[in-house]
């Protein structure tokens, strides 16, 4: 369930409940990271980060700044004051299903940082939550002012290609989960990245070190050993079905 989805209760069904609310960091998987003109990953973007959200029910649109003057606390505590962040984008309103919104994007100097929905419901439009999202590795890379690469993998940043530190850094997080390959669906997502683990190199350091990364935020159904394993044992199926 993704943060958001956690007010489906009250956004979508007209209930008066929710399941969550707050701060809720959360490990994902996104395909849609921006990427450059020979299809590798900008700086910035990685297919599994850590959405940091803050989401909750609003009964007036003043709390809507409220949420964002308490973002800034945050943001200035980790050093990124607020006469530097600028919120920008365009106020035009979205719909999907029975929820509209809008969506500015919020920057600290030239980095964009994440973004803050205001939403409500189509029918019942008192029925409005926040939603601000950013992700934990960005939020460290726009503090650091480090490079991107060092910052997310570490002492393997020049052991393999981007992509495939990027692939098993994700293949380790969905197997951990216990979401193993398969021909569809999120089984199919794990296959498919495994799979662009093109690099002949030993799988346990690496593994190993996105494990201790994932672990430290959301438990792991497996050990990395085991990990490291499924990837190479896809990878060898992979191949023999290629061949």
């Amino acid at each position: 369930m993704s943060a958001i989805q956690a007010l489906d209760p009250f956004l979508k069904d007209g209930q008066d409940r929710f399941y969550r609310s707050g701060f809720l960091p959360q490990p994902v998987v996104r395909l849609t990271g921006q990427r450059d003109d020979r299809g590798e990953l900008r700086d910035g973007f990685l297919t599994s980060f850590v959405n940091v959200s803050h989401i909750q029910p609003i009964k007036h649109h003043d709390e809507f700044a409220d949420v964002i003057n308490l973002w800034l606390s945050v943001l200035s505590r980790l050093g990124m004051h607020a006469r530097h962040i600028t919120i920008c984008g365009h106020l035009t309103v979205w719909q999907r299903d029975q929820v509209r919104g809008t969506t500015p994007r919020f920057k600290h100097l030239d980095m964009t940082l994440g973004d803050v929905n205001l939403l409500w419901n189509v029918d019942q439009p008192q029925r409005m939550a926040v939603d601000l999202g950013s992700g934990l590795e960005r939020l460290a890379w726009t503090r650091s002012r480090s490079n991107w690469k060092d910052l997310v993998f570490g002492p393997f940043a020049n052991a393999a290609p981007p992509a495939t530190l990027d692939a098993i850094r994700t293949a380790t997080l969905l197997l951990g989960h216990g979401i193993r390959p398969g021909p569809r669906g999120a089984a199919g997502t794990t296959r498919r990245i495994i799979n662009t683990v093109s690099a002949p190199l030993g799988l346990d350091p690496t593994v190993r070190f996105s494990h201790s990364y994932w672990q430290r935020l959301s438990p792991l159904a497996l050990e990395w050993p085991a990990i490291a394993s499924a990837i190479e044992d896809e990878r060898i199926r992979g191949g023999a079905a290629r061949a």
